[in-house]
């Protein structure tokens, strides 16, 4: 059975792309072929492009400026303007397709979708913890609703996850559920009503132990596409 082909954005910054490999492991264990795609500002040749792929994997990354709410910490830059058009151009591209947003990646589907963000939740939402690894944060458990796709994905209420944010949705996006919750009340986990688009706040390419059934299903879902 032929692979599908996903596509994975790359992080950019100072005119250098770079990926952890983690993703590309990820992708290349569960059952695909990990397409790296280039930062691009030409539409046309993100669709041409965009044709030969079956799904979207849009990756980790710094301060999402979109849907905002406050003002970022001196501690996270911006995401650099380049990226952010080249990340929408691919996300637009591929509406069609299953996406699966990481950590900055569910924070960019949430912001598509006309949600809004904490630029840092551990400011901006009372009750809330250190979240980011870098400021002192730790593994923690999730709380996946049991009427979700990834509750059937997972075949579990309970995740632990690592935690590298410090930025988190505050307002959820049209046609996207809240279907994953930290101890705080933190969404850790988002999904639209037909699965298409699945986005987790925690990173599941450096826990493969245990999130390795949501990279085949995602491969699944795109096979299927």
């Amino acid at each position: 059975m032929e692979r599908p082909r996903i596509g994975i954005t790359t992080s950019y910054q100072d005119g250098t792309q770079s990926l952890d490999h983690h993703y590309v492991t990820a992708v290349q264990t569960a059952g695909g072929v990990p397409v790296v795609l280039p930062t691009l500002s030409d539409e046309a040749a993100v669709r041409s492009l965009a044709d030969v792929l079956d799904g979207l994997i849009i990756t980790g990354g710094p301060g999402i400026t979109r849907g905002l709410v406050g003002k970022l910490p001196d501690d996270l830059p911006p995401v650099d303007p380049l990226r952010d058009q080249s990340d929408c151009l691919w996300y637009n591209a591929m509406t069609d397709r299953p996406v699966l947003g990481i950590c900055y990646g569910m924070q960019f589907v949430n912001a598509m979708a006309g949600g809004t963000l904490y630029a840092d939740v551990t400011r901006q939402k009372s009750g809330s913890v250190i979240h980011s690894a870098e400021r002192g944060g730790t593994a923690h458990l999730v709380r996946i609703k049991s009427s979700s796709h990834l509750h059937h994905i997972l075949g579990r209420s309970h995740l632990l996850v690592n935690s590298y944010h410090i930025q988190a949705v505050a307002e959820i996006g049209v046609g996207l559920l809240a279907v994953g919750h930290s101890p705080d009340g933190v969404i850790e986990a988002v999904e639209s009503l037909d699965g298409r688009t699945l986005g987790v706040q925690f990173h599941p390419e450096r826990m493969l132990d245990r999130t390795l059934p949501l990279f085949a299903e995602f491969i699944t879902r795109c096979r299927q596409r």
